[in-house]
C-alpha cells in the first residue's frame, strides 16, 4: 500500500476515535443539569428532614404532619421527574420513511415544483394535513421522512420527535407526545415542593433572624432556594397548563400549524378545553395527576376543526 494511503487511512481511523470520545464527553455533559436538580433535591431533603424537622421543630405532631405531607410531595415530584427524563420519545414509523427509490427521483429533479409532486405523491395515503410555508409537505432532508402533523426535528436528539414541544436540558429530554403530561406534573410538583418548603420555613426565619436559633444556616438557605425555585416554576408551569387547554405546543406557538386545506391557523387541534385537557392527561380523572401514561391518541394523528373526518379515517 503506498505510504499516502496509508497516512489517510490512520488519519482517518484517528479521527474517528476522537470524535467518539468527543460525542461521549457531551453525551455525559448533557447529564450535568439532571445530576445539579438531583443534588439540590437531596440537599433540600437533608435541610428540611434533619435540620428543619429533627433538630429544629419540637413539637411531635407538628412534626409528623411536617414530614407526612413532605414526603407525599416528594414522592410525585420525583416519580413525575423520572418519568420526564426516562420516558422514550418514540420513533416516527417506518411507513413516513421515503423509500431510497423515491429519493433518487427526487435528487434527479429539476425543480421544486417536480421535488413537490414527488412527495405529493407518495404522501397522499399518509395521515398528515399539515404543510410548509409554500404548501408542500413538510419533508425531513436529515431524516428522509415525511413529517406526521405536530411532528418536528430536534437538532439536539438528531431524529424527528413526535408532537414535539421543545427539547429540555434539564431533563436532557425532548418533551413531546410520549412525556408531556409527565413534564407538566413535574413542574406542577416541583411548584408545590417550592412552596410547601418555603412555607413550613417562614415561622423559624425570625427565630433565625433574632438568635433564638443558632447553626441553622441551612433552613436559611432552603428557604430562599425555595422562594426561588417557586418564581421561575410558576411562570413555566402557568405557561404550559395555558397551552394545554388550546391544545398548542411552545413551537406552535411561535410558529403557526398550515393546514392543506385551512391554511395556517393557530387553533387548529383546539377541540375545547375540556377535550384539549383529555388530550393529554385521559379522560380517567382519577389518574390526571398520576404519573402513568394516559394521554389519548398516537402521536401520528391528531384531530382537528376543520379536518376531523379526515383524521378520524386514518384514526381508526
Amino acid at each position: 500500500m503506498p505510504h499516502g494511503q496509508s497516512y489517510d487511512y490512520h488519519r482517518t481511523t484517528f479521527d474517528g476515535e476522537r470524535n467518539e470520545r468527543c460525542g461521549c464527553c457531551v453525551r455525559t455533559m448533557k447529564w450535568f443539569p439532571v445530576l445539579f436538580i438531583a443534588s439540590v433535591i437531596g440537599w433540600s431533603y437533608y435541610a428540611f428532614v434533619i435540620q428543619l424537622s429533627f433538630f429544629t421543630v419540637t413539637n411531635i405532631v407538628q412534626r409528623i404532619l411536617f414530614l407526612l405531607f413532605y414526603h407525599a410531595v416528594l414522592v410525585m415530584f420525583l416519580w413525575s421527574y423520572y418519568q420526564t427524563v426516562f420516558t422514550d420519545i418514540g420513533r416516527v414509523p417506518s411507513r413516513f420513511h421515503v423509500p431510497r427509490a423515491e429519493l433518487d427521483r427526487i435528487v434527479r429533479a429539476t425543480n421544486e415544483v417536480e421535488q413537490k409532486e414527488i412527495l405529493e405523491t407518495f404522501a397522499k395515503e399518509l395521515p398528515v394535513v399539515t404543510r410548509t410555508l409554500n404548501a408542500s409537505v413538510r419533508f425531513c432532508d436529515k431524516c428522509r421522512l415525511i413529517k406526521p402533523d405536530r411532528a418536528h426535528h430536534c437538532s439536539v436528539c438528531g431524529v424527528c420527535v413526535l408532537k414535539l414541544d421543545h427539547h429540555c436540558p434539564w431533563v436532557n429530554n425532548c418533551i413531546n407526545f410520549t412525556n408531556y403530561k409527565y413534564f407538566i406534573l413535574f413542574l406542577g410538583y416541583a411548584l408545590l415542593y417550592c412552596v410547601y418548603v418555603a412555607c413550613s420555613t417562614i415561622p423559624y426565619m425570625e427565630l433565625l433572624w433574632t438568635g433564638k436559633i443558632d447553626g441553622r444556616f441551612h433552613i436559611l438557605f432552603l428557604f430562599f432556594v425555595s422562594v426561588m425555585f417557586a418564581i421561575s416554576l410558576v411562570s413555566l408551569f402557568g405557561y404550559h397548563v395555558y397551552l394545554v387547554l388550546l391544545n398548542r405546543t411552545t413551537l406552535e406557538s411561535f410558529r403557526t400549524p398550515i393546514f392543506r386545506f385551512g391554511g395556517p391557523d393557530k387553533n387548529g387541534f383546539s377541540l375545547g378545553k375540556l377535550n384539549n385537557f383529555q388530550e393529554v392527561f385521559g379522560d380517567d380523572w382519577r389518574l390526571w395527576f398520576v404519573p402513568v401514561y394516559t394521554s389519548l391518541g398516537d402521536g401520528i394523528v391528531f384531530p382537528c376543526r376543520d379536518v376531523a373526518p379526515y383524521s378520524i379515517e386514518f384514526a381508526a
